[in-house]
């Protein structure tokens, strides 16, 4: 008997299917509840996401978002400094009282305040620079260049007083647009800058007998006005956004980039309003003296650094006090005043050399005590280690990118920092 083989290879109820394949019973229970899906994801209200992400710590809105040091900076070891300072002023000033009691009544006292003041206005010249960053050794130089353009003026104080301050905003201008368009270390902008106002000083002729202006009835409104100049320029600055923004050009990282347009800005007119006080303080010299030798101001720029440094002004910019730079000015020529009273023969560039190098060590003193803290912080913790905690603790996890516009915003390196 035959079979049909196609016949039972392709039926429908045949267990083998075409090319001699055979088909097999499924044992599986598809009666079993199949696994349950994963419901969606609700959406998560405000109020989650509130609670998820942290809220900005608003201490770092200012700071520098790559490697800055977040915080505010500590004032405290300022005052202690300042203290310091003004307890050193007390004791010298009552060794000069006692040797020269009439130096602190009448014409003395007059003439005193005078010379603070005159010192002070370019020593305040000199930290407003340091503050930003961008030292200024041009202020002696054009403190001196002032006073022969006042001597020689017609007389009056107002006309020749707004022509030193105009030349001086010039010079200031040119220095700063050097610094900051090249962004170049201010010190060596200045140094040219200063002998080139030298040069300029030296073909006019010394001043003597000086009568068009006397500063002497009006000594303690000179003084008056450099106290206020100073301190309210040290109370603004102790704000932390103005302090930090004040000291943006000051390089965290590699000094040769650029610090952002801001910080640019920002130099430029310190740098010019360093010079026009420099211009201001050398008016002060020569109408309280009625005399303006000519000179190229080194000795004067020694005394003015010194007396910034000296009143806890940092040598890497940034941090300063409120009082130092008047405490300074004052104790620098108390004590020039003292040992002219003892018959001593130092110099002002003695007084000039030891007011840099107690200032240096201020400055230590000030970048290891003034910094901002951190919690946990080791007293005896390496800078190194320390400026690596300090940028963990600025990225709050995260890492910052070149123009970023994070917490740093404006602050950030942006067109003007394109150059690296």
């Amino acid at each position: 008997m035959a079979f049909d083989d196609s016949a039972q290879t392709t039926g429908a109820g045949s267990r083998y299917l075409g090319e001699g394949f055979r088909q097999e019973p499924d044992f599986r229970d598809t009666t079993a509840t199949a696994p349950p899906t994963a419901a969606a994801p609700e959406p998560e209200s405000t109020v989650t996401l509130a609670r998820r992400v942290a809220p900005p710590n608003l201490d770092y809105v200012f700071d520098d978002p790559q490697a800055g040091e977040p915080g505010r900076d500590r004032l405290l070891v300022h005052g202690l400094w300042e203290f310091v300072l003004a307890l050193a002023l007390a004791a010298v000033g009552y060794l000069l009282y006692q040797q020269e009691s009439a130096t602190f009544s009448g014409d003395g006292l007059r003439t005193l305040l005078l010379q603070v003041a005159a010192l002070g206005a370019v020593a305040a010249g000199a930290a407003v620079a340091l503050r930003t960053g961008a030292a200024n050794l041009a202020v002696g130089a054009v403190a001196v260049a002032a006073a022969l353009q006042f001597g020689h003026s017609s007389g009056g104080l107002l006309q020749p007083l707004l022509l030193v301050i105009g030349l001086c905003a010039v010079v200031g201008a040119v220095q700063g647009l050097i610094v900051v368009g090249l962004h170049v270390p201010g010190w060596a902008v200045s140094l040219g800058v200063g002998l080139a106002v030298f040069v300029w000083a030296g073909r006019r002729s010394e001043v003597t007998g000086f009568t068009g202006y006397d500063a002497a009835p009006h000594a303690y409104w000179w003084f008056g006005g450099f106290c206020v100049v100073s301190l309210v320029a040290g109370a603004m600055l102790a704000v932390p956004s103005l302090r930090r923004a004040f000291g943006r050009f000051r390089p965290v990282t590699d000094p040769a980039h650029r610090r952002g347009t801001v910080a640019a800005m920002i130099t430029l007119i310190a740098i010019v309003l360093s010079t026009v006080l420099a211009g201001i303080g050398g008016v002060i010299s020569v109408a309280s003296t009625q005399a303006a030798p000519v000179s190229n101001g080194l000795e004067l720029t020694g005394l003015a650094i010194g007396a910034a440094l000296l009143g806890g002004t940092s040598a890497y910019g940034r941090r300063g006090g409120i009082v130092g730079t008047v405490l300074a000015a004052g104790l620098i020529i108390v004590a020039m005043e003292y040992a002219d009273a003892t018959g001593k023969s130092w110099g002002p560039a003695t007084f000039a050399a030891v007011a840099i190098g107690l200032g240096l060590v201020v400055t230590r003193v000030v970048e290891r005590f003034g910094r901002p803290a951190l919690h946990g912080e080791d007293e005896d913790e390496d800078d190194d280690e320390w400026a690596s905690r300090a940028t963990a603790a600025l990225s709050n996890g995260r890492t910052w990118q070149p123009g970023s516009t994070g917490a740093g915003g404006i602050w950030t390196d942006d067109t003007w920092g394109s150059d690296r």
